[in-house]
């Protein structure tokens, strides 16, 4: 069955009309840097020991096994927030749960982590808690584009215009390709499993083919949303997210709602499939009804595989969005909340193909 359905994994620009700068990323680690922008801060006290450090050609899993092995830890009782790329310059916390130790154990700690690792320390202190995934608000990203596709002043000025509109009217919360997979592969197996047509033992991998499928079906939903003319305004029956605070609600006064949307203190929330998920009514509702109709599943596959739903910021802000130019390259700087793929801000600046944007293989927990 499912091989009969089409996968459609093109996106549009929400910039469409104003030209891209081309080019490509990540040419050397330093290209792309990222930094986790933590949940809380250290209390200063406790049994877990958290560690900042900044990484170049190592993934998170590989410094995580390291400090196992270099303070004689039980595998897994390292603990982390998010897992960054290998081919970038990325600074996180980890927590190493080493018990209760006396307060100069932090400093000697940090000595033998740089002594013995490749790796830069920043700080250390003691924590009460594990790290987790998720534990964290977002990431702070400094990208470099190389290989501009016009000259730099003009790629700047094309950015600029780019820029000025993204921080005014935010973009979809796309997922990106990386969760989807090139040309929709992992959205494919995702279906399959769902339908019962293939089996996964490993349950990570289970659960990550089927969030794809879950992603590709949030994906169409905000393509139509733009299609239809509702991505700068709410429908009813719309569930709103508080940009600050996360409390959500169902838009009943579409009017009244507008001006704090236009505000940017609330976002529409879409859908990732489940039976559990919060459903919209009204005008919102159906377009939900419509995209899930369009697939061939249903709330009960999402419920044969455990699978609960939720729901998802439908607008990306990115008010903080800044561009310069280093030589002869583009460098956008800004900050994402958890969640959101960096790749999503650079395929409006860059338009270019979307393999030339799954070299980031960023986290997206």
């Amino acid at each position: 069955m499912h091989n009969e359905y089409e996968i459609t994994t093109a996106l549009p620009y929400l910039t469409a009309r104003l030209p891209g700068v081309g080019g490509a990323l990540r040419a050397t680690p330093d290209h792309f840097v990222v930094e986790e922008i933590g949940l809380y801060a250290a209390a200063g006290d406790g049994q877990h020991l958290y560690v900042n450090l900044t990484k170049v050609g190592l993934t998170t899993k590989e410094v995580a096994a390291q400090l196992e092995r270099l303070f004689g830890l039980e595998r897994g009782s390292v603990g982390f927030a998010g897992m960054k790329d290998k081919v970038a310059t990325a600074t996180q916390t980890f927590s190493l749960n080493v018990g209760h130790k006396p307060a100069h154990f932090a400093d000697e700690a940090a000595q033998r982590i740089a002594a013995e690792l490749p790796v830069k320390v920043n700080w250390v202190q003691f924590h009460h808690n594990k790290l987790r995934p998720g534990h964290l608000l977002g990431n702070r990203f400094t990208i470099t584009v190389t290989g501009l596709a016009v000259a730099p002043d003009i790629a700047l000025q094309r950015g600029e215009a780019i820029a000025a509109e993204i921080r005014q009217r935010g973009l979809p919360n796309f997922f990106g390709v990386q969760r989807i997979g090139p040309e929709g592969g992992n959205v494919r197996q995702g279906l399959a499993v769902l339908l019962g047509e293939r089996q996964r033992a490993d349950k990570w991998l289970r659960r990550f083919l089927i969030s794809s499928y879950q992603s590709y079906l949030c994906n169409r939903y905000l393509v139509r949303r733009l299609e239809i003319g509702a991505f700068d305004r709410l429908l009813r029956g719309d569930i709103a997210k508080k940009t600050t605070t996360g409390g959500m609600f169902a838009v009943e006064d579409v009017e009244a709602e507008q001006m704090r949307y236009a505000a940017h203190e609330i976002n529409f929330t879409a859908p990732l499939y489940g039976p559990h998920m919060w459903m919209a009514t009204a005008e919102a509702g159906a377009l939900e009804t419509e995209v899930l109709a369009a697939a061939p599943v249903t709330m009960a596959h999402f419920a044969q595989a455990h699978v609960e739903g939720t729901r998802r910021a439908g607008r990306l802000l990115v008010p903080d969005l800044t561009l310069h130019l280093r030589d002869d390259a583009l460098v956008a700087t800004f900050t994402l909340v958890k969640g959101a793929f960096a790749t999503i801000v650079m395929r409006e600046l860059m338009k270019v193909d979307e393999d030339q944007l799954s070299v980031i293989a960023e986290d997206d927990a």
